[in-house]
């Protein structure tokens, strides 16, 4: 299952907005910064065509500025 998070950067005076429109999409975490206007996206899908549907879906976010993967990983199936 990959797991990925990146740094979100909304468009200027839109991240209480892109925090709802990220919020409200299946897999996804939303931690906004405290001082920043950037926000933590942590996603969790269970196969490579559930996190193309998710990017697919984060690619008409109009909020969206910048999305910057920070980390990303797949769990080996035991």
């Amino acid at each position: 299952m990959p797991i990925k998070s990146y740094l979100a950067h909304p468009h200027e005076n839109q991240k209480e907005t892109l925090v709802a429109e990220l919020s409200s999409l299946a897999n996804c975490e939303v931690i906004p910064a405290e001082n920043k206007d950037v926000l933590i996206l942590v996603t969790d899908t269970k196969d490579k065509t559930e996190e193309a549907n998710l990017k697919d879906q984060l690619d008409t976010i109009k909020s969206l500025k910048l999305l910057a993967m920070v980390s990303g990983f797949n769990s080996p199936k035991n």
